[in-house]
């Protein structure tokens, strides 16, 4: 592992630890600067092509999914390791499908499923984009459901 200070391309592991979607996370100690640094390992596995509505293919792009739900969860008390947490929650539950292709709405209500957990103001920010909520009987709909869960 190359120091992200001084370019040195040998480090010893202090502490290695894991976590649950089976990444690794090894605290780094450059032989040359003595700086300290961590590293994070994760397996790559591939990600299916989502199928959105019109029938085009998309490759699932983290980063569109992050915004998503940054957004849902803006000027809410949802920390960002929360929203980490979430977003690879989705990535993972969709790689352990192992199809090569899935529709977009599994990815929708995978994201519905854990905004449901965290925050349920989120939820129904999400919702109404995702569900198309176009009125307020909609919406008040979808809060008596979440309310009677």
């Amino acid at each position: 592992m190359r120091c992200p200070y001084c370019k040195h391309h040998d480090s010893k592991v202090l502490d290695t630890s894991h976590d649950a979607n089976g990444g690794i996370r090894r605290r780094r100690e450059c032989q040359k600067c003595q700086q300290r640094f961590s590293s994070y390992e994760r397996p790559i596995l591939a990600t299916p092509l989502l199928i959105k509505q019109d029938g085009a293919r998309q490759e699932f792009d983290r980063e569109k999914l992050a915004r998503g739900i940054r957004i849902s969860c803006a000027k809410r008390p949802v920390s960002a390791a929360d929203i980490e947490r979430m977003i690879g929650q989705v990535e993972s539950k969709l790689q352990k499908l192992g199809k090569a292709e899935v529709s977009s709405r599994v990815v929708g209500d995978l994201v519905m499923e854990t905004l449901k957990e965290v925050d349920q103001v989120a939820y129904i920010r999400y919702a109404i984009v995702y569900l198309g909520l176009h009125d307020l009987q909609s919406i008040r709909t979808e809060i008596d459901r979440l309310i009677k869960d």
